[in-house]
């Protein structure tokens, strides 16, 4: 044998050489993506007045992060930073798309989480809601899905399908492009049948199901079976409602699960359970229910309980069971993630924020790998813009919103420094007494603004 082959078998002994996987090798991917979910709101994130069994089961099952920040505080760009593994300035989409019909989304021209999958072979589907367009071209199956089946706005009635926030009042419930009607049939009943469907399949594909379930987003419309339970907990409103709707939403959860386990699909598919952003606190939920935990912050707020929320990955026999995760990562880094392990390509024409990260799904030793990341608004139309900073543990915020907790001076401060390993809940500023780390971190985000502002006006094109 020669001294070449010696070498291959040596590498292939110890893992350190691997030839790509068969296509019926590669994982399926359940993602599942929640929607005003608050930072602490499962139980196995310490809420102890809400019963999230099959939440739970899945960080029983897997990795539970504890520092996962969303791309955005918000719905629409959080999505396009899940999809499009970039900040969602980069994509075009630093806020909410609009929910009316014509409505312009991502631009076409984006290279999606969805279509490198489906380039890699995967068959695609999106289950739920889409709020990142409602044009032809701009819908989920000209984005890289084979199927869809939900709402294309940002929320509706789970049982008339009409949006919900505004009027004139307008249906909103679609399958592959076309409006369908299921009037007086539950929304959550119908999101689990399609995402049944597509497990039993008989395509032999890998699949990726994108659910995008728009719970426990408002209206708040939990079963009569989780009404009656907190009722009897005696929890005060809103959390009562709030939490009925969380568990109701559990519970259709646990029914995929499950399935995907008769199937015989469970250990070849990797589950990801995480919320958009923070709990809501608008008017449409009861001013709110939801909780932040010890953090500050809410939907809307780049303050931590608008940005860290509940994270689990799962794949039983490959990654670890149990345990937990405090490293410092973020939503957009699901893309280049998951195409590791899908082998799918990676955007050659776009700047990914995310990064890969298996090797702290496997460790909880190694570092984060990032340095830095920032979160904003739209700057180029408003120069005065929120937005916020990280490097590190620390933190600076520009014009902080916390519609909950006051603030010590009576008003926001123009701007907040944290340490956040000293301070997680963000309740002491350091911008007068730490002017070196002010400075570094001014000079930081706008190093991010003069990165993001020449794509942000390409993807508008």
């Amino acid at each position: 044998m020669s001294l070449r082959w010696k070498i291959v078998l040596l590498l292939l002994l110890f893992g350190l050489l691997q030839f790509p996987k068969s296509l019926a090798e590669r994982p399926n991917i359940l993602l599942i993506y929640t929607d005003d979910q608050g930072s602490a709101d499962a139980r196995c994130y310490g809420a102890l007045d809400l019963q999230t069994p099959a939440m739970d089961g899945l960080a029983r099952q897997g990795v539970r992060f504890t520092q996962m920040l969303a791309p955005a505080a918000v719905c629409s760009p959080s999505r396009a930073g899940l999809l499009g593994g970039c900040i969602p300035m980069r994509l075009g989409a630093p806020g909410n798309i609009s929910s009316a019909r014509g409505g312009k989304g991502l631009s076409p021209g984006l290279y999606l989480l969805p279509e490198a999958l489906k380039d890699a072979g995967y068959r695609t589907h999106h289950v739920g809601k889409w709020h990142l367009g409602y044009t032809d071209e701009t819908m989920p199956n000209s984005q890289g899905f084979d199927t869809s089946f939900g709402h294309m706005g940002g929320c509706i009635d789970n049982f008339s399908h009409f949006f919900y926030w505004n009027g004139p009042n307008r249906h909103d419930l679609w399958r592959n492009g076309r409006e369908v009607w299921r009037d007086g049939e539950g929304f959550g009943k119908l999101m689990v049948e399609e995402a049944k469907a597509v497990i039993t399949s008989e395509d032999k594909r890998p699949f990726f199901i994108y659910w995008a379930i728009n719970w426990p987003h408002y209206p708040l419309q939990g079963s009569d079976k989780w009404r009656v339970h907190y009722r009897s907990k005696k929890l005060a409103h809103p959390r009562d409602k709030y939490a009925a709707f969380l568990s109701t939403m559990d519970e259709l959860i646990g029914q995929v699960v499950v399935h995907l386990d008769k199937a015989g699909k469970r250990k070849n598919t990797i589950v990801i359970l995480q919320s958009d952003h923070g709990h809501s606190v608008e008017e449409r939920t009861f001013g709110g229910g939801g909780s932040s935990g010890p953090f500050r912050g809410h939907k809307f707020s780049f303050l931590e309980g608008g940005l860290r929320v509940p994270s689990i990955i799962s794949w039983p026999g490959t990654f670890p069971e149990g345990e937990v995760r405090e490293q410092f990562v973020t939503g957009c880094d699901w893309y280049p993630t998951l195409a590791k392990w899908a082998e799918a390509p990676l955007p050659k024409d776009m700047k990914l924020d995310g990064k890969d990260i298996n090797s702290v799904i496997r460790s909880s030793d190694t570092p984060s790998p990032h340095k830095d990341f920032f979160w904003t608004q739209d700057f180029s139309r408003n120069k005065n813009a929120p937005w916020a900073v990280r490097q590190g543990d620390w933190k600076l915020l520009h014009r902080p919103l916390d519609q909950v907790t006051p603030w010590k001076s009576g008003k926001a401060p123009g701007y907040l420094l944290i340490n956040l390993a000293e301070d997680p809940g963000e309740s002491t500023n350091l911008a007068d007494s730490e002017p070196a780390r002010l400075t570094e971190l001014k000079d930081l985000a706008r190093r991010y603004q003069e990165d993001l502002l020449p794509d942000f006006r390409e993807a508008r094109k």
